[in-house]
């Protein structure tokens, strides 16, 4: 009889969901490490205005600011950190909102061409000129499959498809059409995922404006001013574009008043959430946790395949998709231990 695979977790949701104390908390009951899903934590001296966990995380303080990290980077270092953590006897979970990553890792990267820094700042000095929708309408007339996935004034995003198409003559939905085939984690792991957000939207915005509050009351302004004065950093940057570090960012270049900043910076949050939902909502089998205003669970979702060891459903979906319902004040802490290590093997 071959040797059952082991167990690697994967723990996703938007901002401000409760992801972390979740991680967290599955960790202490399940013995495992905690890999970093997010592109701001790896960033050294970002620490109030991302949420920088106390608890050990691999992949957190690991890069300057100065220094770029990538998607590709991210899976190579998570492939390498899961079968550490497996020797170790340990159950490698995977958390955080950077979806990108969670792809990478689980799915593999397109060969891509490398960054081109003249054709980047052609864009940058065209989009400047004529606006980021005119680049938009650009990038839809030679690849319309990423046009429709990028919205028009996301500026990072076009350049870097319309930097592709330039630079190769073929378009970023080519280059992803390409993947590798060799092993990954499906694989090698049996991999098990699990989502968390608020079933009321209107209860994610409000923890949004309160985290946000709560960080400057912290000193999030004083640690994006320390940046700044560094003097060796750019905007463009990676790193100095995380949400929240962007928007005070222009506070302190005199473009945005101090109030402006913080009210783009929550509605900028909002909008992030809104992206990770919209990945989220695509995700193949993939588990979801509800939560209420108090973070207890209200419902779960889970994917026809992932059935076994959960209660009766409360109402059915369908055939690949179940939901349950929950006593009032059930944890997520319960309802996700529950799914990991009664589910399916």
């Amino acid at each position: 009889m071959s040797k059952p695979r082991p167990q690697l977790i994967c723990l996703m949701g938007p901002t401000a969901s409760g992801k972390t104390d979740l991680a967290i908390a599955l960790a202490e009951h399940l013995d495992c490490e905690l890999i970093s899903v997010d592109s701001a934590l790896v960033y050294r001296g970002l620490d109030i205005g991302s949420a920088k966990p106390d608890y050990p995380h691999h992949l957190v303080d690991i890069r300057d600011p100065a220094d770029p990290y990538s998607a590709a980077a991210f899976a190579a270092d998570a492939d390498r950190l899961s079968a550490e953590i497996v020797g170790r006897g340990k159950t490698p979970l995977l958390v955080g909102g950077t979806m990108l990553y969670f792809k990478a890792f689980l799915h593999g990267l397109a060969a891509m061409p490398a960054a081109d820094a003249e054709i980047r700042l052609a864009i940058e000095e065209q989009a400047a000129e004529r606006g980021w929708p005119h680049i938009h309408a650009e990038l839809a007339a030679v690849d319309p499959v990423s046009a429709a996935r990028i919205h028009p004034h996301h500026s990072q995003r076009l350049t870097r498809a319309l930097e592709v198409y330039r630079s190769s003559g073929r378009s970023l939905s080519d280059w992803h059409s390409a993947q590798p085939s060799a092993p990954g984690p499906h694989d090698l792991y049996r991999v098990r995922q699990l989502a968390i957000t608020p079933g009321d939207r209107a209860v994610l915005h409000q923890r949004i404006a309160r985290r946000f509050e709560l960080m400057l009351q912290s000193g999030f302004l004083e640690e994006v001013r320390g940046l700044h004065n560094r003097g060796d950093l750019r905007a463009d940057l990676p790193a100095i574009r995380a949400v929240g570090y962007r928007q005070l960012w222009q506070y302190l270049e005199g473009e945005l008043s101090l109030q402006d900043a913080v009210t783009n910076a929550v509605a900028a949050t909002r909008q992030l959430a809104k992206r990770q939902l919209t990945w989220l909502r695509k995700w193949d089998d993939l588990a979801w946790i509800y939560s209420d205003k108090a973070g207890n669970v209200e419902k779960m979702v889970v994917p026809g395949g992932a059935r076994e060891g959960l209660p009766a459903a409360g109402q059915s979906s369908g055939d690949e998709v179940l939901a349950y319902n929950f006593p009032v004040n059930t944890s997520a802490v319960e309802v996700a231990l529950k799914f990991l290590q009664e589910g399916p093997m």
